[in-house]
């Protein structure tokens, strides 16, 4: 499914907007997590996938490699740590950030407990980072939840709760434990009353597109961005940031989402946040959301051209395309969500009609972002029909 937003406009970023999200807050966030050993804030690889361009019939594809972010695989790395180190200053202002993220105040932090619920990378993220600092983190999952993540999750110390239900069911159970026991949620979803860290953790992804700016060197801006979908909040984190540094010149931004799973679409159409229509149970887990996060449709409302669905079986295509090497090109190892807006673009492209009405043709040059690897090495093995490590030894080849 595909359709057009006839809300988004091409004008500088509206000041309304900058309370939510803003490119000093990015940078911020970006010093901040610098503190953090756990990650890589050299910068994730921008790779140049020529031989995948001409395949598909755009000028040039560039690949964002979030895999390699840190060892949680994920783009998740950036959000949930940050909004968590934003919470505990605001009520412990005397600690310092290095002192957070290197441990030092854990006596201070005992009774500190945070919880947040998770298809899987957000909920391993917060875990790790509140080992880091010492606090307790309570993480509640739901039924589609591969047990792999779940053990993921708890190799960082988090206590793991398993409900019925889906995503969304486990939003609310969350909320709903944090109330009774005064702890803290630290979620990637807005709701009634519930702003400051979802805004956080936006802030966070926001830093993949100062990256990808500042490795292209000054170049003009991609005409194309594709962005995964999930609540909206990874799509207005570095929409935000493309749309106030570019402007009213911003790339056309495309937003990707699971068909069973299309909160974002439903809400395009619309106009206002909206539930997905589907079933909400795809292969890309980290997608399979149903409602949309009111907070990050603020900014997606206004700068998001076009929403669209692909299928599960497109997903893991474009997973074993990235794997065998592009038709060419390196080797990347691109989670079920991961490649959702690859998946996105190849749909577009394979559609006359579509890729003339959003502007893909020999002159397109387009970003997309691999959100994650192998984040469920199983999983991964079993869609993209090779390991990790298969891939990885194939990746040195080709460097080499």
């Amino acid at each position: 499914m595909y359709t057009h937003n006839p809300r988004a406009h091409r004008t500088e970023y509206p000041a309304e907007l900058h309370a939510i999200l803003n490119m000093t807050a990015a940078h911020q966030s970006r010093d901040w997590l610098a503190h953090w050993s756990h990650i890589n804030m050299q910068g994730t690889p921008l790779y140049d996938m020529p031989h995948l361009a001409a395949y598909v019939g755009v000028a040039r594809i560039h690949i964002k490699d979030e895999s390699v972010r840190s060892p949680l695989a994920s783009f998740k790395a950036l959000g949930a740590p940050i909004a968590l180190i934003r919470l505990v200053v605001r009520h412990l202002p005397h600690l310092d950030v290095a002192g957070l993220f290197a441990g030092a105040y854990g006596t201070q932090l005992t009774g500190f407990t945070v919880i947040s619920a998770t298809d899987g990378n957000h909920g391993r993220a917060l875990a790790a980072a509140a080992q880091a600092i010492g606090c307790r983190c309570v993480i509640v999952i739901h039924a589609q939840v591969s047990v792999e993540r779940e053990q993921a999750i708890a190799a960082y110390g988090a206590e793991v709760i398993r409900i019925t239900g889906n995503y969304d069911d486990s939003v609310r159970v969350a909320a709903q434990m944090a109330d009774t026991n005064g702890w803290y949620v630290v979620s990637d979803t807005s709701y009634a009353g519930y702003t400051d860290i979802p805004r956080d953790v936006m802030q966070g992804y926001s830093i993949i597109a100062a990256e990808a700016i500042a490795q292209r060197g000054g170049a003009a801006p991609w005409t194309h961005v594709f962005l995964q979908g999930g609540v909206g909040g990874f799509a207005a984190g570095v929409a935000s940031y493309l749309w106030q540094y570019y402007g009213a010149q911003r790339p056309r931004l495309i937003v990707v989402e699971p068909e069973q799973a299309d909160c974002l679409y439903q809400s395009a159409l619309v106009g206002y946040p909206a539930l997905a229509r589907g079933s909400v149970d795809s292969v890309m887990a980290g997608l399979a959301c149903g409602e949309t996060s009111p907070l990050a449709w603020q900014i997606l409302a206004g700068c998001i051209d076009d929403f669209m669905t692909v299928s599960d079986d497109e997903a893991v295509a474009a997973m074993r395309i990235v794997a065998s090497g592009a038709y060419g090109d390196i080797p990347l190892v691109g989670g079920e969500s991961g490649v959702a807006g690859l998946a996105g673009l190849i749909h577009l492209c394979r559609n006359t009609h579509l890729s003339a009405q959003v502007g893909l043709d020999h002159t397109a040059c387009v970003l997309v972002i691999n959100t994650e690897g192998a984040t469920a090495p199983s999983v991964y093995h079993e869609l993209a029909g090779v390991s990790v490590n298969d891939v990885r030894t194939q990746q040195l080849r080709w460097t080499n």
